[in-house]
C-alpha cells in the first residue's frame, strides 16, 4: 500500500497515512478536526520495502557487471586447435557395419 502526504489547510498539520488505492482520500483532520484537510501532490506512488535483502548492492552498476564480464572472459581456458589426425575430405573413416538384427524369424 503507498503512502499519502496530507496537510490541514486550517492548522497546517502535515502527516502521512498509509491507505490503499481504492480508499477514500482523508477530509477530516485529525489534530483539529475540520474539514480542511488535502492530500498532497504527486505522493503516493513510492513503493515502500519492508524487511530485510533490500540493499544497493542487489543491484549492480554498469561499471561493475562489466569489470566482471571481462574477469569471467579472462578465466576462459583457450579454445584447443583443430587436430591434423582428421581425415582430409571431412569424413569419417567408413569401418564395415555389422548386419541388421531382427526381431524374430524371417518369414
Amino acid at each position: 500500500m503507498p503512502t499519502y502526504d496530507y496537510v490541514c489547510d486550517a492548522c497546517n498539520h502535515r502527516f502521512e497515512e498509509m491507505q490503499s488505492f481504492s480508499a477514500e482520500i482523508l477530509k477530516t483532520c485529525p489534530s483539529c478536526g475540520q474539514d480542511k484537510l488535502r492530500r498532497l501532490f504527486g505522493t503516493g506512488a513510492a513503493i515502500l520495502f519492508k524487511g530485510g535483502g533490500f540493499y544497493e548492492t542487489d543491484y549492480r552498476s554498469d561499471s561493475y557487471k562489466t569489470s566482471a564480464k571481462s574477469d569471467a572472459d579472462s578465466g576462459k581456458p583457450a579454445e584447443k586447435p583443430a587436430s591434423s589426425d582428421k581425415p582430409a575430405g571431412g569424413t569419417p573413416p567408413s569401418t564395415p557395419s555389422a548386419p541388421a538384427k531382427s526381431d524374430g524369424p524371417a518369414k
